[in-house]
Order: structure tokens, then C-alpha cells, then sequence
């Protein structure tokens, strides 16, 4: 994962994809299908299925920080994904301006509040199992617990930062696996990360077999895509793609401070 300077870096100054009038193309996006088929059709339901996968991350790390243990932090977790999967009620997202990461905020605080009053006894999700939380590593777990530091909210907006950047990074090293450039992604990734003991331009264009030219070509290329590969991101995130700029913005934002 790149240091937080250096993913400002990388999301800043970047240009958008256009098509032949100059508008931004944006393909049709997971949480722009599931609010115009309210969660019925099944093409919808396996998004927003996908959504919960994906950005569990930052809810749990809000149910630890408002004082949960990590057994019962895990299964609520579980239920409010459960529960979200299961009414697919999504009223609420106008208020929220459409935008993923707000309407789950808003919805867990609701969700825990009214969890809080009844105080359930029974297994929570009804046996639903739609984020493999218990699957997960030791190291994964950790890696999600929150720092004493921060407020609720301030580690659920940079556990959900961080969340874009790992599929952005995913997406990237897919692409680059396809197209038989394993090795260059590796060795272009290390000059990410702003740490004393990453590889040189130099060194890393010796182990490359290529010139320092090429390599800042290619380091050159690599960011322009790591800047439209999270654009595209960021738009399976909102309802409309007017909202993306908004959105990246919010996100340097949260990683600045």
C-alpha cells in the first residue's frame, strides 16, 4: 500500500477518460445499479452483495472504536450487512447526496442504536453469511483495529480511503498480470511507498534489464492510470458521476489529515 503523501500524489492532477464531445465516460456502476433497481433484480443484488464484501472493513472498524470487543464488533457487522442485504431499503440515500460511504455511515449509526435498545440474544443475521469475517487471518484482523487516537468516524472515512486504494491497486496488478507484466508491477509498485528501504530508480531499472528512461516512462504511464483506475473506483461508490470529482476530493482530504 502506498504512504498516504504519496496517494495524494497519485490522485492529484490526473486527467479523466473522454469521449469523442469531451464528456467523462463512466461505466455503469455497482451502486448506481442497485439504487435505480432498488435491490430487486438480481444483476442489483449481486452488487450490492459485492458492496458489502468489499467495504466491510470500515464498518467493523466503527463498531470496534465505539467500544465493541472484536467477537461481538464481527457479528454485528455481520447483522447490519445482513439486515442491509435483506430490506434493500434505500430511501435514505437521497439525503445522503447518493454517496455510498455517507448512507452506510448513517445507516450502521441507526442500526446500532436501535441493536443497543433491544439488546438481541438471539444469533444475529438469521444465519446469513454474506462477509466471511471468520475466514479471515489473524494479521487481517489487526490490520483493521482502530488506533486509540482516532474518533469512530475519523477511522471509518480512512479505513474507507484505504479500501479504494487496495482495489485500485488490485485492479492494477490484475491489468498488468494479464497482459504477462507481473514483474513490472511489482518492481513499479516498490517506488510507490515512500520508505528509506525501497529499491532506487536505478536499482530497480538494472534488475528490469531497461534504461532509466524507460523506467520513468513507464513509472510515468503507471500513474496515469492509478489516477483514472480510481476515478472509475470511486464512481462505483456514488449514484451519479458528477459526484466522483466530490468524492475524490473528500478522499485526499481524509488521507491529509
Amino acid at each position: 500500500m502506498p504512504a498516504d503523501d504519496e496517494i495524494v500524489s497519485l490522485t492529484e492532477g490526473g486527467s479523466e477518460s473522454t469521449g469523442p464531445r469531451g464528456r467523462a465516460i463512466f461505466a455503469t456502476t455497482n451502486w448506481s445499479v442497485v439504487l435505480e433497481a432498488q435491490g430487486q433484480s438480481p444483476t442489483a443484488q449481486e452488487a450490492l452483495e459485492k458492496l458489502c464484501h468489499t467495504y466491510w472493513r470500515p464498518v467493523y472498524s466503527f463498531v470496534r472504536r465505539e467500544g465493541t470487543g472484536h467477537e461481538e464488533a464481527e457479528d454485528l457487522t455481520q447483522a447490519f450487512f445482513a439486515l442491509l442485504l435483506q430490506r434493500r431499503n434505500f430511501d435514505a440515500v437521497r439525503k445522503e447526496k447518493g454517496r455510498l460511504r455517507s448512507y452506510l455511515l448513517t445507516s450502521l449509526k441507526h442500526f446500532l442504536v436501535s441493536e443497543h435498545r433491544r439488546a438481541v440474544t438471539i444469533k444475529r443475521g438469521k444465519g446469513q453469511h454474506p462477509i466471511a469475517l471468520d475466514e479471515l487471518s489473524g494479521t487481517e484482523r489487526s490490520d483493521v483495529e482502530p488506533a486509540d487516537h482516532l474518533t469512530a468516524e475519523r477511522i471509518y472515512e480512512r479505513r474507507w480511503a484505504l479500501t479504494l486504494m487496495e482495489q485500485v491497486l488490485g485492479r492494477l496488478r490484475d491489468e498488468y498480470c494479464t497482459a504477462g507484466n507481473a514483474v513490472l508491477f511489482d518492481s513499479l509498485k516498490q517506488l510507490l511507498p515512500d520508505e528509506p528501504e525501497a529499491p532506487s530508480r536505478t536499482e530497480i531499472a538494472s534488475q528490469l534489464g531497461i534504461t532509466d528512461n524507460a523506467l520513468r516512462q513507464a513509472l510515468h504511464r503507471f500513474r496515469q492510470r492509478y489516477q483514472l483506475v480510481l476515478r472509475e473506483e470511486i464512481s462505483h461508490t456514488v449514484a451519479i458521476a458528477s459526484d466522483v470529482e466530490d468524492e475524490l476530493r473528500h478522499l485526499i482530504t481524509v488521507l491529509r489529515t
